[in-house]
């Protein structure tokens, strides 16, 4: 299935337009303040059947996110949500975008009514100076967000804002603007990327998708390499992973389900550590891993 045919015209609200009125520049300012440093996550997002499913991801989930400061925002770097150039949501109510197709109804009932936060969405245009962000107000959250959020935050309060991955860029890119929302970690804000770090869906074996612990040798060898990268801050071959050779190159595919854990690894600081959660392949060559970074 094309991913592409799921994605949306982009409307772009325009400079001028009461988002950008001075009054709620100020509440902008007003509402994020300084605090102590949030976490960074990265979550493996996985099978949308995952959103009505009690198993050891979901489970992951809940318990990563006992460990979690109550957030003022939250902003999420989805997979699923690719455009030229980079937008972030900026509506009061986003809608919950069903994304995907030949799944139960009952997954296409799911709602995940949280808030939007046209206040995060500007201060986050106003942070990044490399390059103009886009305001826009018809996406919405779509399943790589709402599948995993929805077992941090079950009650739906906390706001929310996407921001896209302009697929034109290469993953340098990615990495370079993640460094740019770092000031929103201090002001409240849960910056989280949802992809998955293996992720080939034309080798999948679909008749193991139960089956635990089955893996392709090559998807074992790729995950071991990035667990190692990324424990050891080996950022940059993680960057140039269309460089790591035949594993790698079978893991990513296509780029828009890892560049998430980029931005996530670009916001680590020296005094952090890494915890990893989730990290089992599923169907032979799809993989959960999830990270959380926090002070050591």
């Amino acid at each position: 299935m094309d991913r592409k045919n799921f994605l949306k015209t982009m409307a772009i609200l325009p400079l001028g337009a009461a988002a950008m009125q001075l009054s709620s520049l100020k509440t902008a300012t007003d509402a994020f303040s300084a605090t102590d440093r949030m976490p960074v996550l990265f979550l493996g997002h996985g099978n949308p059947m995952n959103a009505l499913a009690d198993n050891s991801f979901t489970q992951g989930f809940q318990q990563m996110a006992k460990t979690l400061p109550k957030p003022r925002a939250i902003l999420c770097i989805s997979a699923h949500w690719e455009t030229k150039g980079t937008f972030v949501t900026a509506m009061q109510k986003p809608e919950t975008i069903h994304d995907f197709g030949g799944f139960p109804q009952a997954l296409f009932d799911v709602q995940y009514p949280a808030p939007g936060s046209p206040e995060l969405a500007l201060e986050t245009q106003k942070l990044i100076t490399s390059t103009a962000i886009g305001l826009s107000n018809e996406w919405g959250l779509d399943h790589g967000c709402w599948t995993v959020l929805k077992f941090l935050y079950p009650n739906a309060e906390i706001p929310i804002v996407e921001m896209s991955i302009d697929y034109t860029k290469p993953a340098s890119y990615h990495y370079e603007l993640g460094k740019e929302l770092a000031a929103l970690r201090r002001k409240g804000v849960l910056i989280v990327g949802s992809g998955n770090t293996v992720h080939n869906l034309q080798l999948a074996a679909w008749d193991k998708m139960m089956l635990p612990g089955y893996a392709f040798e090559w998807a074992h060898i790729a995950n071991e390499k990035m667990k190692k990268m990324i424990l050891e801050n080996d950022h940059q071959s993680l960057i140039n992973f269309d460089k790591q050779g035949r594993e790698f190159q079978l893991a990513v595919p296509t780029p828009e389900h890892y560049i998430p854990m980029l931005y996530t690894l670009a916001l680590r600081e020296k005094d952090e550590k890494v915890t990893v959660f989730n990290d089992a392949i599923v169907a032979g060559s799809l993989n959960m891993l999830s990270i959380k970074i926090d002070k050591a």
